[in-house]
């Protein structure tokens, strides 16, 4: 489940995986929360940086080696829950749990497809949601954390959504995911593309 910073991944990720279970499928719910870098490597290019945020927030050669590479064919089915604890900012490695083969994994993140992880997934999601409502809806949702919904507006300028905008520019997930829901309303998602179907000009 791929979008802009915003754009709903985790409220829809969350919403597929029970209506998967509802239908008697076993379906497992993991979000890029879990995989995120230790400070350390998060800030080197410093805490305001958008390239740092594109680059260095994320753990995506862990997530390709103890999750996508574990849940492939062939595969252990035994993939890493999570990486690391962001309140502590410690490395975890015994957060792991097995999948049966037919399981379905959702993981919702952002810059999902870069580099050696866009040859991994089966489908990739991209919901589609205007730049300047994903900028109000995460601002308002991450206020508190931030300092204020002025400061955590500012934030989302400058480094969040600016980071969004080289992933745009460098990795066309829009034009490379295999589905494209319209999201703007959270209240009535509506499918633009399916897999097989091209991308829209």
């Amino acid at each position: 489940m791929d979008g802009l910073v915003g754009a709903g991944k985790s409220v829809f990720a969350r919403e597929l995986v029970a209506a998967l279970r509802a239908h008697g499928r076993q379906a497992v719910h993991l979000d890029s929360d879990g995989f995120h870098h230790p400070r350390a490597i998060r800030y080197r290019q410093g805490r305001d940086s958008a390239r740092g945020y594109y680059e260095d927030a994320y753990d995506l050669e862990a997530l390709a080696d103890r999750v996508l590479r574990p849940l492939g064919t062939p595969g252990s089915s035994t993939y890493a829950m999570r990486v690391h604890d962001m309140s502590t900012d410690e490395t975890i490695s015994g957060a792991t749990a097995t999948a049966d083969c037919d399981a379905i994994i959702v993981f919702d993140g952002t810059f999902l497809q870069r580099g050696q992880l866009r040859e991994l997934w089966d489908d990739v999601i991209w919901l589609e949601v205007d730049r300047a409502t994903a900028l109000a809806r995460g601002a308002a949702r991450d206020a508190v954390s931030l300092g204020g919904e002025a400061a955590a507006f500012a934030a989302f300028a400058s480094r969040y959504m600016a980071a969004c905008d080289l992933s745009t520019i460098e990795e066309r997930p829009a034009e490379r995911a295999s589905i494209v829901i319209e999201h703007t309303d959270p209240m009535a998602p509506r499918v633009i593309r399916l897999p097989g179907e091209p991308a829209s000009d």
